[in-house]
């Protein structure tokens, strides 16, 4: 049997897309929580909100791709903070377990915090 590699167990995934059976654990990485969707629909296995980035970070970034590899920097600062590393573990954890899908309302996952989040995950796994 071969090696599970890092990007078979974790994934960056839209919240709003229809939940697939392996997404394994589902976790919402916003702070707010995402407009027009339902809690049932979500599907979630929880809410971590502890990995959001700050309210200053996410207003000062604003999706501007020329700010992302300053706003990914200030990101991984933020996540070694004391009040994210119990809620990294608990993602380490669930990683872990099984698949862990990241989930975000951002339109474009891959200059998200999502995918920040996601290479801090994967460089522990």
């Amino acid at each position: 049997m071969g090696e599970i590699s890092p990007k078979d167990v974790l994934r960056v995934r839209r919240v709003y897309e229809t939940p697939e059976p392996a997404d394994g654990a589902r976790v919402l990485i916003d702070r707010l929580w995402p407009r027009g969707l339902s809690k049932a629909d979500a599907q979630l296995t929880e809410w971590c909100k502890d990995v959001a980035p700050s309210t200053e970070l996410r207003r000062w970034y604003g999706h501007r791709g020329e700010r992302f590899e300053r706003f990914a920097e200030r990101y991984r600062a933020e996540l070694a903070q004391e009040g994210a590393q119990e809620a990294l573990e608990r993602l380490r954890g669930l990683a872990a377990e099984g698949p862990l899908t990241l989930l975000t309302a951002t339109k474009d996952a891959s200059s998200s915090h999502a995918a920040v989040l996601a290479e801090v995950l994967q460089e522990d796994l």
